[in-house]
């Protein structure tokens, strides 16, 4: 099996209201990567990546920038265990 990472994101600023859950699932679907995305009740997004390194390195640099009517403040990112899930899922 190819190596595979995990990693936590929480991204701060306009980001609940904006589609941005469903836009890191399309980035994550195209990279085949597996996790899921949450609107926290501090206003934030909660993310969880895991798959090929390059994979979520790229989906973690589009939560960056986000889709279009978001507003990305700053994003903490740290690594996390994989948790073998077998998709994306937004909660």
């Amino acid at each position: 099996m190819a190596e595979e990472i995990g990693c936590d994101l929480v991204v701060h600023g306009r980001v609940q209201g904006v589609f941005f859950r469903a836009f890191v699932r399309g980035e994550a679907d195209r990279r085949g990567v597996r996790g899921r995305a949450i609107n926290a009740p501090d206003g934030t997004v909660r993310v969880h990546l895991e798959g090929p390194p390059a994979g979520v390195a790229a989906v973690a640099a589009a939560c960056s920038a986000g889709p279009r009517g978001a507003r990305v403040e700053r994003v903490e990112e740290r690594a996390s265990a994989v948790e073998g899930l077998e998709r994306f899922e937004v909660g």
